[in-house]
Protein backbone atom coordinates (compact mmCIF):
# COMPACT_ATOMS: atom_id res chain seq x y z
CA UNK A 1 0.00 0.00 0.00
CA UNK A 2 2.62 2.49 0.89
CA UNK A 3 4.36 1.79 -2.45
CA UNK A 4 1.28 2.38 -4.14
CA UNK A 5 0.57 5.68 -2.45
CA UNK A 6 4.53 6.32 -3.50
CA UNK A 7 3.79 5.99 -7.13
CA UNK A 8 0.27 8.06 -7.27
CA UNK A 9 1.94 10.83 -5.43
CA UNK A 10 5.09 10.62 -8.10
CA UNK A 11 2.56 10.08 -10.81
CA UNK A 12 1.22 13.39 -9.88
CA UNK A 13 4.50 14.97 -9.55
CA UNK A 14 5.33 13.85 -12.93
CA UNK A 15 1.87 15.84 -14.42
CA UNK A 16 2.43 19.06 -12.51
CA UNK A 17 6.23 19.09 -13.93
CA UNK A 18 4.74 18.53 -17.55
CA UNK A 19 2.17 21.37 -17.08
CA UNK A 20 -0.99 18.91 -17.87
CA UNK A 21 -2.42 19.95 -14.41
CA UNK A 22 -1.17 23.53 -14.51
CA UNK A 23 -3.58 26.62 -13.43
CA UNK A 24 -4.06 28.42 -17.08
CA UNK A 25 -3.18 25.51 -18.78
CA UNK A 26 -5.57 24.67 -21.70
CA UNK A 27 -5.17 20.63 -22.93
CA UNK A 28 -6.15 20.44 -26.71
CA UNK A 29 -7.92 17.96 -28.36
CA UNK A 30 -8.58 16.65 -31.56
CA UNK A 31 -12.33 17.39 -32.81
CA UNK A 32 -14.68 14.84 -32.78
CA UNK A 33 -12.44 12.53 -30.70
CA UNK A 34 -14.70 13.03 -27.67
CA UNK A 35 -14.17 9.94 -25.83
CA UNK A 36 -10.34 10.61 -26.09
CA UNK A 37 -11.53 14.02 -23.92
CA UNK A 38 -11.85 12.18 -20.99
CA UNK A 39 -9.06 11.50 -18.84
CA UNK A 40 -9.35 9.52 -16.01
CA UNK A 41 -7.74 11.28 -13.37
CA UNK A 42 -6.69 9.93 -9.44
CA UNK A 43 -7.08 12.83 -6.50
CA UNK A 44 -6.54 11.13 -3.38
CA UNK A 45 -6.10 14.68 -1.86
CA UNK A 46 -9.93 15.10 -1.98
CA UNK A 47 -10.98 11.21 -1.66
CA UNK A 48 -12.78 11.05 -5.16
CA UNK A 49 -11.48 9.61 -8.60
CA UNK A 50 -12.81 11.71 -11.47
CA UNK A 51 -13.36 11.78 -15.03
CA UNK A 52 -12.50 15.30 -16.26
CA UNK A 53 -13.48 17.16 -19.94
CA UNK A 54 -12.10 20.05 -21.57
CA UNK A 55 -13.61 21.28 -24.22
CA UNK A 56 -11.35 21.87 -27.28
CA UNK A 57 -9.95 25.31 -27.59
CA UNK A 58 -8.18 27.70 -29.77
CA UNK A 59 -6.48 30.05 -27.12
CA UNK A 60 -4.64 29.22 -24.39
CA UNK A 61 -5.38 31.65 -21.71
CA UNK A 62 -9.38 31.28 -21.60
CA UNK A 63 -10.96 30.69 -18.45
CA UNK A 64 -13.82 28.25 -18.73
CA UNK A 65 -17.25 27.39 -16.47
CA UNK A 66 -17.01 24.27 -14.63
CA UNK A 67 -19.97 21.77 -14.44
CA UNK A 68 -19.65 19.32 -11.63
CA UNK A 69 -21.89 16.37 -12.17
CA UNK A 70 -23.07 13.79 -10.08
CA UNK A 71 -24.09 10.37 -11.00
CA UNK A 72 -26.29 7.65 -9.12
CA UNK A 73 -26.35 4.93 -7.38
CA UNK A 74 -25.60 2.37 -9.86
CA UNK A 75 -21.85 3.86 -10.54
CA UNK A 76 -20.61 3.63 -7.81
CA UNK A 77 -17.63 1.66 -7.78
CA UNK A 78 -13.79 1.34 -8.94
CA UNK A 79 -14.91 1.63 -12.56
CA UNK A 80 -14.40 4.98 -13.73
CA UNK A 81 -16.44 3.66 -17.35
CA UNK A 82 -19.20 3.56 -15.34
CA UNK A 83 -19.42 7.09 -14.98
CA UNK A 84 -20.01 7.38 -18.68
CA UNK A 85 -22.86 4.93 -18.34
CA UNK A 86 -26.06 8.10 -17.65
CA UNK A 87 -26.21 11.58 -17.59
CA UNK A 88 -24.35 14.37 -18.77
CA UNK A 89 -21.20 12.37 -19.97
CA UNK A 90 -23.24 9.94 -22.15
CA UNK A 91 -24.87 12.90 -23.57
CA UNK A 92 -20.64 14.37 -24.08
CA UNK A 93 -20.25 11.15 -26.22
CA UNK A 94 -22.65 11.05 -28.30
CA UNK A 95 -22.88 15.00 -29.43
CA UNK A 96 -21.60 18.28 -29.97
CA UNK A 97 -18.94 19.10 -27.01
CA UNK A 98 -20.16 21.86 -24.12
CA UNK A 99 -18.18 25.01 -23.64
CA UNK A 100 -17.48 24.10 -20.28
CA UNK A 101 -15.00 21.78 -17.82
CA UNK A 102 -17.04 19.08 -16.42
CA UNK A 103 -15.73 17.13 -13.96
CA UNK A 104 -17.28 13.83 -13.09
CA UNK A 105 -16.44 12.30 -9.31
CA UNK A 106 -16.87 8.86 -8.48
CA UNK A 107 -18.19 7.33 -5.60
CA UNK A 108 -16.60 4.25 -4.05
CA UNK A 109 -19.08 1.24 -3.14
CA UNK A 110 -21.50 1.40 -0.44
CA UNK A 111 -20.79 5.61 0.30
CA UNK A 112 -23.25 8.55 -0.31
CA UNK A 113 -22.15 12.08 -1.74
CA UNK A 114 -20.26 14.00 1.17
CA UNK A 115 -20.57 17.77 0.88
CA UNK A 116 -17.27 18.76 2.63
CA UNK A 117 -15.20 16.37 -0.09
CA UNK A 118 -17.04 18.03 -3.27
CA UNK A 119 -15.92 21.35 -1.79
CA UNK A 120 -12.76 20.06 -1.60
CA UNK A 121 -12.94 18.84 -5.07
CA UNK A 122 -13.81 21.90 -6.25
CA UNK A 123 -11.41 23.73 -4.81
CA UNK A 124 -8.53 21.28 -6.27
CA UNK A 125 -10.05 22.08 -9.74
CA UNK A 126 -10.18 25.37 -9.22
CA UNK A 127 -6.02 25.61 -8.61
CA UNK A 128 -5.88 22.89 -10.76
CA UNK A 129 -7.54 23.46 -13.99
CA UNK A 130 -8.31 26.97 -16.38
CA UNK A 131 -11.94 27.47 -14.86
CA UNK A 132 -13.80 30.84 -13.86
CA UNK A 133 -14.75 31.14 -9.93
CA UNK A 134 -17.40 32.97 -10.84
CA UNK A 135 -19.06 30.21 -12.93
CA UNK A 136 -19.48 27.02 -10.92
CA UNK A 137 -22.05 24.97 -11.44
CA UNK A 138 -23.45 21.49 -10.13
CA UNK A 139 -25.68 19.09 -11.58
CA UNK A 140 -26.71 15.29 -11.06
CA UNK A 141 -29.20 12.76 -11.31
CA UNK A 142 -31.32 10.76 -8.95
CA UNK A 143 -28.64 9.77 -6.28
CA UNK A 144 -26.63 12.89 -7.48
CA UNK A 145 -29.45 15.00 -7.75
CA UNK A 146 -29.83 14.01 -4.03
CA UNK A 147 -26.17 15.42 -3.49
CA UNK A 148 -26.81 18.45 -5.58
CA UNK A 149 -29.19 19.24 -2.94
CA UNK A 150 -27.11 18.84 -0.11
CA UNK A 151 -23.86 20.30 -1.74
CA UNK A 152 -26.12 23.66 -2.33
CA UNK A 153 -27.69 23.71 0.92
CA UNK A 154 -24.20 23.63 3.04
CA UNK A 155 -22.24 25.59 0.70
CA UNK A 156 -24.79 28.10 -0.77
CA UNK A 157 -21.31 30.91 -1.38
CA UNK A 158 -19.91 28.24 -3.77
CA UNK A 159 -22.62 27.84 -6.93
CA UNK A 160 -23.44 29.97 -9.35
CA UNK A 161 -26.42 27.67 -10.52
CA UNK A 162 -28.00 24.23 -10.04
CA UNK A 163 -29.69 21.68 -11.61
CA UNK A 164 -31.00 18.66 -9.55
CA UNK A 165 -32.85 15.87 -11.40
CA UNK A 166 -35.41 13.16 -9.91
CA UNK A 167 -33.60 13.47 -6.41
CA UNK A 168 -34.55 14.85 -3.28
CA UNK A 169 -33.44 16.42 -0.43
CA UNK A 170 -33.82 18.29 3.10
CA UNK A 171 -37.05 20.94 3.09
CA UNK A 172 -35.82 22.15 6.06
CA UNK A 173 -32.56 22.74 5.26
CA UNK A 174 -33.12 24.21 1.66
CA UNK A 175 -33.90 28.22 2.46
CA UNK A 176 -29.93 28.27 3.07
CA UNK A 177 -29.44 28.17 -0.90
CA UNK A 178 -32.64 30.68 -1.59
CA UNK A 179 -29.71 32.67 -3.60
CA UNK A 180 -28.94 30.01 -5.80
CA UNK A 181 -30.95 30.03 -9.25
CA UNK A 182 -32.13 26.61 -9.29
CA UNK A 183 -33.89 24.42 -12.16
CA UNK A 184 -35.22 21.23 -11.32
CA UNK A 185 -36.57 18.27 -13.39
CA UNK A 186 -38.86 15.13 -12.38
CA UNK A 187 -40.53 12.75 -14.23
CA UNK A 188 -43.84 12.35 -13.72
CA UNK A 189 -44.15 8.51 -13.35
CA UNK A 190 -40.86 8.02 -11.33
CA UNK A 191 -41.40 4.65 -9.82
CA UNK A 192 -38.31 5.00 -7.59
CA UNK A 193 -37.87 9.04 -6.50
CA UNK A 194 -41.80 9.51 -6.14
CA UNK A 195 -42.37 13.39 -8.07
CA UNK A 196 -43.15 14.47 -4.58
CA UNK A 197 -39.73 14.39 -2.99
CA UNK A 198 -38.91 17.22 -6.04
CA UNK A 199 -41.84 19.20 -5.59
CA UNK A 200 -41.13 19.56 -1.70
CA UNK A 201 -38.10 21.04 -2.24
CA UNK A 202 -39.22 23.02 -4.59
CA UNK A 203 -42.25 24.77 -3.23
CA UNK A 204 -40.19 24.84 -0.25
CA UNK A 205 -37.24 27.23 -1.81
CA UNK A 206 -40.39 29.60 -2.91
CA UNK A 207 -41.30 29.97 0.51
CA UNK A 208 -37.98 30.80 1.10
CA UNK A 209 -37.49 33.44 -1.79
CA UNK A 210 -35.40 31.46 -3.82
CA UNK A 211 -35.45 31.73 -7.42
CA UNK A 212 -36.78 28.02 -8.84
CA UNK A 213 -37.62 26.89 -12.45
CA UNK A 214 -39.81 23.43 -12.57
CA UNK A 215 -39.73 21.24 -15.16
CA UNK A 216 -42.13 18.01 -15.21
CA UNK A 217 -42.07 14.89 -17.74
CA UNK A 218 -45.49 14.07 -18.49
CA UNK A 219 -45.31 9.82 -18.77
CA UNK A 220 -41.62 9.96 -18.03
CA UNK A 221 -40.24 7.41 -15.23
CA UNK A 222 -37.22 7.79 -13.83
CA UNK A 223 -34.94 9.02 -16.42
CA UNK A 224 -35.02 12.65 -16.30
CA UNK A 225 -31.66 13.37 -16.96
CA UNK A 226 -31.92 12.14 -21.02
CA UNK A 227 -33.89 14.93 -22.20
CA UNK A 228 -32.58 17.23 -19.89
CA UNK A 229 -28.88 17.04 -20.82
CA UNK A 230 -30.14 17.27 -24.38
CA UNK A 231 -31.61 20.22 -23.92
CA UNK A 232 -29.45 23.06 -25.31
CA UNK A 233 -31.61 25.75 -23.09
CA UNK A 234 -30.26 24.01 -20.14
CA UNK A 235 -26.25 25.26 -20.84
CA UNK A 236 -27.35 28.68 -22.04
CA UNK A 237 -29.71 29.24 -18.47
CA UNK A 238 -26.44 28.69 -16.53
CA UNK A 239 -24.05 30.74 -18.54
CA UNK A 240 -26.49 33.32 -17.63
CA UNK A 241 -25.94 32.58 -13.94
CA UNK A 242 -22.83 34.17 -12.55
CA UNK A 243 -21.65 34.44 -9.48
CA UNK A 244 -20.69 37.63 -7.35
CA UNK A 245 -17.29 37.47 -5.81
CA UNK A 246 -16.61 39.45 -2.61
CA UNK A 247 -14.11 42.04 -2.91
Amino acid sequence: MKRLNVLIWLFAGLLLMTGCARPGRILMHPAGEYDRQFSATISRTVGYRYHLYIPPADTVNQLYPLLLFLHGIGERGEDLELVKKHGLNNMLLAHDPLSFVVISPQLPDEEWWNSEILNALIDHALDAYPINPERVYITGLSMGGSGVWEVITRYPDRFAAAIPICGWGNRLMVHRAMNIPVWVFHGEDDPVIPLKRSEEMVNALKEAGGTVNFTVYPGTGHDAWTKTYRNPEIYDWLLKNKLKQEK
